[in-house]
C-alpha cells in the first residue's frame, strides 16, 4: 500500500512539473464586461476574422458558473481571481454600508493610500483572498512582472490584486489613466506619456457611430433605424470601444516596455474591457449599439493577438478571456416568462423595520440602514440597553419573512449554513439580518430607485482559453473558482 501511494505521488509530482514547464513566458487574462455566450453564437457569422474568430476556432471554450449572489459589480472578477467565494475573499458588491456614518462606501475604500490622477482612496487591502497574482509572485518572486490596464477602478484593483506591479483605470473628464499609491511602481511611465502627449486626448475627442449600414444589423430599435446612434466626447467614452482601443494600446505599449514574456520568469497581464453600451439594459444584445461593441471588441482582441504573435510569438504566451455578468436580464426578457417582475426597495424595508422594533421597545433608532440583502442594527443602543442581539435578529428575521417577495430571512450568522447564502455573506457586508428575494424580484433603494441587478443562480457567462502550448483541458463547465487551473501559475 505504501509503496503504490509513494508511486501515485511521483507521478502527480512529474506531472506537475510536465504542466509548469508549458507555461508559457506570458499569461494575458482578458475579463470582458457584460459578455455573453448567446451573443457569441448569435454573432459567429459576423467575424470573418478578428479576435473572437480566432478563439472560436482554435481555443478551448466552456461556460463557467457563479454558485453566489450576482449584482454586476467586482463580486464576480474577485471570486475569478481568487479561486473562492465572497465569504472567503470578502467582495460581496462593488460597496459595504457603514455602521459608523451609516451610508454605503466603495468597497476598496481606503484613506491610507492616495489617488494619482484621481481623488479617490482605493487600495485591495478590503481583497482577503490571494489572488492570480499573488500566487504568480509567491512562486516567481520580484522578477515576475505583473501588470493590470481596465477601464473601471474597482475592477481594475481586483484584477491586479496586492501583488501588481503597477495598474492603471481610466478616468474622464478629462480623459487620463489613474492609478492609486498602494503599488509600487505608482504610475507607469507609458500611462503617463499617453496622458500627456495628447493620446488621451485624441481619444476623447473620438467619434463612436455604426460601422456598418444600420440596416445589416440584427437588433436595430425602431429608433437607431431612424437616427443611428452617435457618440463623442468623454460622457459615454467608458461604455464606448474607444474604452477598450485605449485599454489594448497601453497594453501593448507596457508590454513592449517592460518586455513582458521575453525572459524565462513568467509575466502576467490582465485587461478589463467591456460589451456594456450607454443605452443597455442587459446583458443580451437588444440594439444595433450594443452589436457594435462586440464588432470592435473583435477587432481589438485580434489586434492584441496579431501584436502578441508578432513580438514574442504564439507559442510564447497563452490568453484567457472571460465574461463578467454585468446587467442581467432585462425587465421586457423577464416578463415574456409571464412572471411579474416586482421591486424589493431594502430602505424602506429598513424603515418598517426599525418602526416595527420601535412599536416594541420604544421610540428610539434601532435600526441603522439597509444595503443589499441585509438589515443592519443599532448594536450600539442595544448594547447600551443591555439586550440580547440574537433575540432581535431573529424578531426581525420572522418580521421581514412576512414582506412580499422575501424568500428567507435570518440572523447573519445562520446565513453561512444555508445553502443558498454561504458563499455569498461576508462579515463585512452581512448586517444583522440577511434575506433572499423570490425569483423576479429587483433590489432597489431610495437614493435613485433604481434597480440592482440580482442575478438568479447559477450565472454562466463564457471563457475561452488558447495556449500555443496545447495541453489537455478539463471536460465539461467549470466553477467560476476553477480558472486558476487552467493557467497554471
Amino acid at each position: 500500500m505504501h509503496k503504490t501511494h509513494l508511486l501515485v505521488t511521483i507521478v502527480l509530482t512529474a506531472w506537475a512539473l510536465v504542466l509548469q514547464a508549458q507555461t508559457p513566458p506570458l499569461s494575458v487574462v482578458v475579463a470582458v464586461n457584460g459578455l455573453e455566450q448567446t451573443n457569441l453564437n448569435a454573432l459567429r457569422n459576423y467575424w470573418q476574422m478578428g479576435g473572437l474568430r480566432t478563439l472560436s476556432e482554435e481555443a478551448y471554450q466552456t461556460t463557467i458558473g457563479f454558485d453566489q449572489w450576482i449584482y454586476g459589480g467586482s463580486e464576480a472578477v474577485a471570486t475569478l481571481m481568487t479561486g473562492c467565494y465572497p465569504n472567503n475573499h470578502g467582495i460581496s458588491s462593488d460597496a459595504y454600508f457603514s455602521r459608523s456614518d451609516r451610508i454605503a462606501h466603495p468597497i476598496l475604500e481606503d484613506k491610507q493610500e492616495s489617488g494619482i490622477g484621481c481623488d479617490v482612496s482605493l487600495s485591495p487591502r478590503a481583497l482577503l483572498g490571494p489572488t492570480i497574482s499573488d500566487r504568480l509572485r509567491m512562486h516567481a518572486g520580484a522578477q515576475a512582472k505583473i501588470y493590470a490596464v481596465g477601464i473601471h477602478s474597482t475592477t481594475t484593483i481586483v484584477l491586479a490584486g496586492h501583488s501588481a506591479n503597477a495598474c492603471c483605470w481610466l478616468q474622464t473628464e478629462p480623459l487620463r489613466w489613474s492609478t492609486t499609491s498602494f503599488y509600487r511602481d505608482g504610475l507607469p511611465s507609458a500611462a503617463d506619456q499617453m496622458n500627456v502627449n495628447g493620446k488621451m486626448a485624441a481619444y476623447e475627442q473620438q467619434a463612436w457611430t455604426p460601422r456598418m449600414e444600420i440596416g445589416m444589423y440584427m437588433h436595430p430599435t425602431e429608433k437607431e433605424k431612424k437616427h443611428p446612434f452617435s457618440y463623442s466626447g468623454s460622457g459615454h467614452i467608458l461604455t464606448s470601444p474607444v474604452a477598450n482601443t485605449a485599454v489594448i494600446d497601453l497594453a501593448l505599449q507596457l508590454q513592449q516596455t517592460q518586455q513582458l514574456g521575453q525572459d524565462a520568469t513568467p509575466d502576467l497581464l490582465l485587461l478589463e474591457l467591456t460589451c456594456v453600451s450607454p443605452t443597455a439594459t442587459c446583458d443580451r444584445i437588444e440594439s444595433a449599439e450594443q452589436e457594435d461593441m462586440y464588432l470592435w471588441l473583435n477587432q481589438d482582441l485580434g489586434y492584441l493577438i496579431e501584436q502578441l504573435n508578432r513580438r514574442i510569438g504564439q507559442d510564447h504566451y497563452q490568453i484567457l478571456v472571460v465574461g463578467l455578468p454585468a446587467l442581467g436580464h432585462s425587465t421586457q426578457v423577464q416578463e415574456q416568462t409571464h412572471m411579474e417582475v416586482k421591486q424589493f426597495n431594502v430602505d424602506q424595508a429598513a424603515a418598517l423595520t426599525s418602526t416595527y422594533l420601535m412599536a416594541i421597545y420604544g421610540h428610539e433608532r434601532w435600526v441603522d440602514g439597509g444595503w443589499g440583502q441585509a438589515i443592519y442594527l443599532n448594536r450600539t443602543l442595544i448594547e447600551q440597553k443591555r439586550m440580547s442581539l440574537e433575540q432581535i435578529q431573529r424578531q426581525v428575521s420572522l418580521f421581514l419573512m412576512e414582506f412580499e417577495g422575501v424568500k428567507l430571512a435570518c440572523p447573519a450568522h445562520e446565513a453561512y449554513l444555508n445553502e443558498d447564502m454561504r458563499h455569498s455573506v461576508n462579515k463585512r457586508s452581512a448586517g444583522d439580518v440577511v434575506f433572499t428575494l423570490q425569483p423576479g424580484w429587483q433590489l432597489c433603494n431610495n437614493k435613485d430607485n433604481q434597480p440592482l441587478p440580482l442575478f438568479d443562480t447559477p450565472v454562466q457567462v463564457p471563457l475561452l482559453f488558447w495556449s500555443g502550448n496545447h495541453y489537455t483541458f478539463p471536460q465539461g463547465n467549470l466553477q467560476a473558482t476553477d480558472i486558476n487551473q487552467l493557467l497554471n501559475l
